[in-house]
């Protein structure tokens, strides 16, 4: 960048390094920075240069430049304006985009920093600031007009009737009350954003003290407050009609036309279409689009030909006589996506590496050049790698899609997925109003277009019969968000697939079936952050599969390897383990690391080949977007908000949260039905418009939100206000009451209550236990399976909350809404409540590490004694233990209770020997009885409660712990 930096103003040294406003006003020809106190405050008789930075995720700044010009100020305040803001752009490294501001006319990425409005004040730099302070002290009776449905643009107009229509929102301003005059053709969502203005003007203007009224266009005296309002103006009279409409400060659009500027002569390029090769390095161009004009400045220009270029632009305004129109100016590889938009093909955004070396060339010649320039800063990198915003110990179901109907799957099934399979699962987990439900749909890569379709049928059924109170998220095999591995844990996908669809496509199709065999060769990447998020995933049977970085698993029937990748972590290493458990669950592996691998190993791959070390990239979150959408006749159109907040999404539309690795679909409650039911619809189109430019994936995951069940994975991109997408009414009564009462808003419905499948008639009431215990690794040891997370959660249901088992975690703080609290935590729950506890416990499919097949208890069946069955319910003074009881150590409870179940006194055996598979079983034991034999401590370690607590609970519940336990 051939750059004179003398040329540089020496103010803007240091500007642009951490993310905010900075404002600079032209005083004298001169950019004088504005005090921060004074940010948002804009007088009609001066100019303004605006420099807004950002902090990406990605640890760098995006720099976006406006030159403010009042409708008073001078024509040479506005021309250094003009070109202080080239020699800004210079200082950061050239990479900043332009954009001209012209009051009463601004831009909405200009208005969106300084929300909800700006109000220009009469003066300038040299009588205004001492004008506004004499103002103040005495109020002035003001009428403002209001238009935007999600940017307001506040303009003052004179205090007369001729200044009302019927379109338009207009707010009068006197010294004891606010009048907010809603035109007959106003919107609900203009309503609503003029009643931020009117907090503002009641901040502002009145202390926060002062009365709000509401007035309809077309209400005669019987109201109070419009009697009130007319009479202001002298009396009521119908408004006439307005002859024209205002676009809102636009011009028509008009065909785009290029031209190039060369030493400093403006020449027209005849094309037919635009393409990015037009474009040189060396030059700069101006695009007319009628409503704006862009000047794009080639990386190779100077800096006087910046300026001009911005000059030229300035005079096409002047000769065209539209003063309306925004000058936006754009330097070469920092082109915004509107202008991108304007060509055909334009090739991908390459990330921007040559701004910071940029930057970095300025500050080194301001430096030798006698100004203390300061070094260019970077932004502190995000983490790139968010955690999952959900609760891991909800309760989850699956469902398997077999041609058009859905299969239920058992707990030990519902973490293995098929590729040519889709599935559907209903999650349901404690959020922080309530239980909040989560419906998804997965795709297999394999699938076939018709399961997948009756998936997305069937899924929303679902939502519709939960009253559309749940999230829809649909998720493509490869592409899951962060939120899906936590909900099953221990996934695993296998090829091929078990449905009639996928079967039926591959016999009609003559394709070979590769659907996972246990007797075969499988080779499987095992991959995840911990305990709670591992997958172990089939690969292609073949050495270019491996990766450095992953530990794999390969069997063949009943040869089992465990491959260990030089670059991977001792948490690799231990998921891999814990994934032997599900895959292969009664096997021993043989430990491979990378390097030392048997002739076995890669007989089973085939030949021995090269293959990766690099991890595998999911796609990262981006710095996210909000698109508010119209949907009609099955055209889909955007509109950006900046800066967005919660006050933004209006109940009556729909909008996208766009953060690259996944998009949501918020809809309003008020939403039209019909669009609503297009929700799904509304995300896929606008992953096929990709609006961003940013190649995003068609597989990409979509939610679908409803207005007052969003869930934090949503809510942690605003500074969220639960109780407001709870509240009554639509936009403009829900936002006037919190204007007038000043108060938290009412909600207008309860807390969410537990969710009931429609589809099971169960509770879905999760689980607070732990999910996972800590594991270490050793590869010399032997693997011994330890307490499931299945029986983690069966067990917390019987066993005394205050005395938890030290060897297990402590759970995880959260908030939770209160439970009742029994009088005597030793008593076993009622039998109603233990069996719905239970039920849902074993409905709840948890486990990882069950057999796939188990043997029922010979007692499971039998009939009870009297002195196994339950005893009835007795009051509480009946049921407190006395002090002996209380103070009776856990040996001498063992030995009461081996005593009463006819087991020789102190004959104890460790668990491994009581075992079936055991190597070494204990003999001369009841093996109707096993437990009984585990010395106290082991028995709560296994348990999670006393002999004593499991002694009281009925046999058939004992039977089912035994179950869960591998007892039998």
């Amino acid at each position: 960048m051939a750059v004179s930096m003398r040329e540089v103003d020496p103010v803007f040294q240091g500007a642009g390094q951490k993310d905010g406003l900075e404002i600079w006003r032209i005083e004298k020809l001169q950019a004088v920075p504005v005090p921060k106190e004074t940010y948002g405050r804009f007088f009609t008789g001066d100019s303004y240069i605006i420099l807004k930075t950002t902090a990406l995720k990605n640890g760098s700044f995006r720099h976006d430049i406006h030159y403010w010009l009042g409708k008073d100020t001078s024509q040479d305040e506005a021309g250094t304006a003009a070109i202080k803001t080239v020699e800004l752009d210079a200082a950061l490294g050239g990479r900043a985009v332009q954009y001209r501001e012209v009051q009463g006319n601004e831009t909405e990425k200009f208005l969106s920093y300084f929300k909800p409005c700006i109000i220009p004040e009469e003066g300038g730099v040299a009588s205004g600031f001492r004008h506004a302070e004499v103002n103040e002290r005495e109020h002035k009776t003001r009428l403002f007009v209001c238009r935007g449905k999600h940017t307001v643009h506040v303009k003052e107009v004179p205090f007369a009737r001729s200044s009302l229509n019927h379109d338009d929102i207009f707010i009068l301003d006197t010294k004891s009350k606010i009048f907010q005059f809603n035109g007959s053709n106003s919107s609900i969502q203009e309503r609503a954003k003029a009643l931020e203005v009117v907090q503002y003007l009641k901040d502002t203007n009145h202390e926060g003290k002062c009365e709000v009224a509401a007035v309809e266009d077309g209400k005669l005296m019987a109201d109070a407050d419009a009697g009130e309002f007319w009479g202001l103006f002298g009396g009521f009279a119908p408004l006439p009609r307005k002859t024209f409409s205002e676009l809102n400060g636009k011009d028509s659009a008009s065909t785009s036309k290029l031209l190039c500027i060369n030493k400093g002569q403006v020449a027209p390029i005849n094309c037919e279409t635009l393409t990015r090769e037009l474009l040189d390095s060396t030059k700069c161009y101006l695009l007319d689009c009628g409503s704006e004009i862009y000047a794009w400045m080639g990386r190779e220009t100077t800096l006087e030909e910046r300026k001009r270029a911005g000059s030229a632009a300035e005079e096409l305004l002047r000769e065209g006589n539209r003063p309306k129109s925004h000058i936006i100016r754009l330097m070469e590889g920092f082109e915004t996506v509107v202008f991108r938009s304007k060509f055909d093909k334009w090739p991908k955004k390459a990330d921007a590496v040559v701004s910071d070396e940029s930057r970095g060339k300025v500050a080194a010649l301001l430096k030798r050049q006698g100004f203390n320039f300061k070094s260019p800063a970077k932004a502190a990198p995000v983490k790139q790698e968010p955690q999952p915003q959900i609760d891991c110990t909800g309760n989850l179901q699956v469902w398997r899609v077999n041609g058009s109907e859905k299969t239920f799957l058992s707990f030990s099934e519902q973490c293995k997925f098929y590729s040519g399979d889709c599935y559907i699962f209903q999650y349901t987990y404690p959020g922080e109003n309530g239980d909040e439900c989560l419906i998804g749909t997965w795709f297999g890569k394999k699938s076939v277009q018709e399961e997948r379709s009756a998936a997305t049928s069937l899924a929303d059924k679902m939502i519709e019969s939960l009253k559309f109170q749940a999230v829809l998220v649909r998720v493509y095999e490869g592409k899951e968000p962060i939120e899906f591995f936590p909900i099953f844990q221990n996934l695993v996908i296998y090829k091929g697939g078990t449905s009639t669809g996928y079967k039926k496509f591959v016999s009609e199709n003559d394709i070979e079936d590769d659907t996972y065999s246990e007797s075969g060769v499988a080779l499987f990447r095992v991959q995840g952050s911990g305990p709670e998020n591992m997958q172990a995933i089939q690969v292609d049977t073949a050495a270019s599969s491996l990766n450095s970085s992953y530990c794999y698993i390969l069997h063949d029937g009943d040869t089992v390897f465990t491959w260990i990748g030089n670059l991977s972590s001792s948490m690799d290493q231990e998921l891999a383990e814990r994934q032997l458990d599900v895959i292969k669950p009664n096997m021993q592996s043989r430990l491979l690391k990378e390097g030392s691998e048997y002739d076995q190993f890669w007989k089973l791959l085939g030949v021995k080949s090269e293959y990766s070390s690099q991890k595998i990239v999911r796609d990262q979150e981006s710095d996210p977007h909000l698109f508010a959408c119209t949907f009609s006749k099955g055209v889909l159109k955007v509109r950006e908000i900046f800066n967005f907040t919660q006050d933004d999404l209006m109940t009556e539309d729909i909008f996208i949260l766009d953060c690259h690795s996944c998009v949501f679909v918020w809809v309003g409650q008020r939403a039209d039905t019909k669009i609503r039911a297009q929700a799904l619809n509304i995300g896929e189109k606008f992953l096929e418009l990709d609006i961003l430019m940013e190649n995003v994936s068609r597989e990409t995951p979509l939610y679908v939100i409803t207005e007052g069940s969003e869930p934090q994975y949503f809510t942690r991109f605003f500074t969220w206000d639960s109780a407001k997408s709870a509240m009554h009414g639509n936009s403009f009564e829900r936002k006037l009451s919190i204007v007038r009462d000043g108060v938290k808003p009412r909600a207008d419905k309860p807390k969410r209550r537990t969710t009931t499948s429609a589809h099971t008639g169960r509770s879905s009431v999760p689980d607070k236990s732990q999910r996972s215990r800590s594991m270490s690794f050793s590869p010399d040891r032997v693997r011994v399976r330890g307490r499931s997370p299945a029986f983690n959660a069966l067990a917390a249901n019987f066993e005394n909350p205050s005395a938890r088992n030290l060897s297990t975690p402590p759970p995880v703080v959260r908030k939770q809404p209160p439970k009742p609290v029994s009088p005597d935590s030793s008593k076993p729950p009622p039998r109603t409540t233990s069996i719905a506890a239970i039920s849902a416990s074993f409905e709840r499919p948890k486990a990882t590490l069950i057999p796939k097949s188990i043997k029922a208890s010979p007692d499971a069946n039998k009939p009870q004694t009297e002195a196994s069955k339950p005893k009835p319910e007795t009051n509480a003074k009946e049921s407190n233990p006395t002090k002996d009881s209380q103070v009776a150590t856990p040996a001498a409870q063992d030995v009461k209770e081996s005593q009463a179940d006819g087991v020789e006194e102190g004959l104890v055996y460790p668990y491994d020997r009581l075992r079936t598979s055991s190597t070494n079983p204990a003999t001369d034991i009841d093996v109707t009885k096993r437990e009984t034999y585990l010395s106290s401590s082991e028995f709560r370690e296994r348990f999670g409660m006393t002999k004593e607590a499991f002694a009281k609970l009925p046999k058939w519940k004992q039977n089912r712990l035994k179950i869960a336990l591998q007892l039998f």
